[in-house]
Order: C-alpha cells, then structure tokens, then sequence
C-alpha cells in the first residue's frame, strides 16, 4: 500500500490534501483553545498560591482541546459532524452559524486553506518520505504559533519547545542538518535575540523583543542548522519592516504600538526549510562570495 501511494502522484496529493484539511481544522481549535487552557492554568496556579479555588468565569471546569465539543462561540450550539468538514461547511452555511446566523469568522476558512497550500508545497518539495512528515508537523505548528501570536501576542513554551525536540530528533536521523549544528542552530539562535534584546533594554529601558520569539528562532535553529540562520534573521526582520511597517502606516498607529514578531520569524522559517540552503548558495553566487554554504550530512 506504502508503495502504491508514493509511485502514484495524485493520490498522495490527494491524501496530504485531506489530512493537512482535517489537522488545518485541528489547529483552528489549537489558536483558539491553547491561550485560554495557559490561561486558566496560571489563574489556578495563583489562586492556589493565595489558598483559594479557582472560579473560571464561565462555568466549565473541564477544559482542554478536546473537551468541550466543537460549538458556536456565540450560542453554544454544539456542531453537527459534518458542520465540522473542513472549508466545505463553511461554504455551504455561507460563513454563519446554522443556529443562530452569526456570521463564522473567516480566519477558520483561511487557517484550514493556509495549513493545505502549505502543505501541498512541502509535498512537492519532499515527495513521500520520513522528511515530509517532519516537514508537515513543523508547518502546522508553526501556523498555530503564527495566529496565536497576532490574536494575543504570546508564543506559548509548549509550541516552541517542542519545535526544538523535534528538530534535534530529525537532527537524529540527518533530515535537514545534522545534530551538530543543529545544537548550534539552537544555541545562537537564542543567544542572538538574547543580545539584542539585552541592548535594547539598556538603551530604551524596555523590552524590546520577547522571550517567547528567543526560543521560536532557537526552535529554527534546530531545524535548518546555525548556517541558515543569518537568511531566517534577514527574512524575518525584512518582512516585519515592510509589513509591520505598512500596517503602522495604513492603520495610522503609534510607532510605539506592539507588533508580533513571531509570525515573521515562523515565515522565514518555513521558507528556510523548504528553500533556504537554495536561497543562500544563489545569493553568495551572486555576491561573488568564495565561501559556499557546507550544510552536508
């Protein structure tokens, strides 16, 4: 069966198709459950620390990604399971509840497409193998992280830190770097937001830069090794100058006004994984660098 699915093209696009939908579906409960669950664990580990139980505002005791069931956050209508196809009920109720009309927030829609072009690309690009499926799971995390970041600006420790386990393991098996400079991948690319985060505390007296974004480019780090680094940096910080930057403008905000970073940094390295070594021999050509890029494994 393993053989018949990698030797037939469209039926793996097919497949990646379904499933990237289905975890697109998954992780629009993931963006929008996971703060909530961080935040009522730190209620409760507070509330403890005075000796006090935890009253959570709306009633559920019991709350973590799968329980309670899928419902309408305006009316608490639990859904129906085919309510819960990914982009085809969307369409099909025309972006709004079925029970009480309120319209869906198109952020679902684009999470589950976004998850899938993500994914068909990654498909493309590693075909049927043990790497893709690293490559997948790296994508989706990174996609919760992405939104959960524009919607609260926080990059929850249990996203990033397992990013980082899970590209030492592939480190393992040499998929992308090898564990040696994938250890190093992990160490400058903490220590280098560490840095700059530290100089701009002394020289704005402020936090610059969270500790949360440390820890995401350390997870990269993992991932494509210390020497795609430098490209996932550059990337990231362009992308936040031109975008974040447009946003300021557009909107008419204070430069003073917080723009999560995390996101930027969860585009360079998606690119990285998929085109970075490329990216940064062709622009070292160009360059006319006699130093060549040496990511071997």
């Amino acid at each position: 069966m393993i053989d018949f699915i990698a030797a037939n093209t469209w039926i793996f696009l097919t497949l990646v198709i379904l499933c990237s939908l289905a975890i697109g579906s998954f992780l629009n409960v993931v963006i929008y459950r996971l703060p909530i669950i961080l935040e009522r664990d730190w209620q409760k580990e507070c509330m403890e620390f005075f000796g006090k139980e935890p009253e959570f505002s709306n009633g559920i005791t019991k709350y973590n990604l799968a329980h309670p069931s899928s419902h309408c956050p305006f009316c608490n209508q639990p859904l129906t399971i085919w309510q819960n196809i990914p982009v085809i009920s969307y369409l099909v109720l025309g972006g709004k509840c079925a029970h009480c009309q309120n319209k869906i927030p198109l952020r679902y829609l684009i999470v589950e497409l976004l998850s899938c072009l993500l994914a068909i690309i990654a498909a493309i690009e590693f075909g049927f193998s043990l790497s893709l499926l690293f490559v997948l799971i790296f994508t989706w995390m990174l996609v919760a992280i992405t939104f959960i970041d524009i919607d609260h600006q926080i990059l929850p420790d249990i996203l990033s830190l397992s990013l980082i386990w899970l590209g030492l393991l592939a480190s393992c098996f040499n998929l992308f770097t090898n564990s040696h400079d994938a250890i190093l991948g992990a160490i400058f690319g903490y220590g280098f937001f560490w840095i700059i985060g530290k100089l701009f505390q002394l020289v704005r007296h402020k936090e610059g830069i969270g500790q949360g974004d440390f820890k995401l480019l350390a997870a990269i780090g993992t991932w494509v090794g210390w020497q795609i680094l430098p490209f996932v940096i550059l990337t990231s910080s362009f992308l936040a100058l031109i975008i974040g930057g447009g946003f300021l403008l557009i909107s008419r905000k204070s430069h003073h006004t917080p723009i999560p970073f995390g996101p930027f940094i969860s585009i360079a390295g998606f690119i990285a994984i998929i085109w970075g070594f490329d990216i940064s021999q062709y622009y070292l050509h160009v360059m006319g660098l006699p130093i060549m890029l040496d990511v071997s494994i």
